[in-house]
């Protein structure tokens, strides 16, 4: 599974989805454009990135830009995985 592949599922196990996540792509705009990615949502996706992939998120390394598309977060979780 592509580091894609793999947020989206965190995505959509997190927000709920129902399968609703299976035609995202890298270009998938996230927040503002997802109403189930609130403040309290993304806490709660970036707690369950933390476990799936074995990283730690420092609250200084997330903005906006982080939830920007899937491609954006997945590439996040990429860099982190590599580091």
């Amino acid at each position: 599974m592509t580091y894609v592949q793999e947020v989206v599922s965190v995505l959509d196990r997190v927000l709920n989805l129902k399968g609703r996540s299976a035609h995202f792509t890298e270009d998938t705009p996230l927040l503002g454009h997802l109403p189930e990615l609130d403040s309290m949502a993304v806490a709660a996706v970036l707690t369950a990135l933390e476990e799936r992939f074995g990283i730690i998120v420092e609250d200084d390394e997330i903005d906006g830009r982080t939830f920007a598309t899937v491609g954006t977060l997945a590439e996040y979780v990429r860099s982190k995985v590599a580091a």
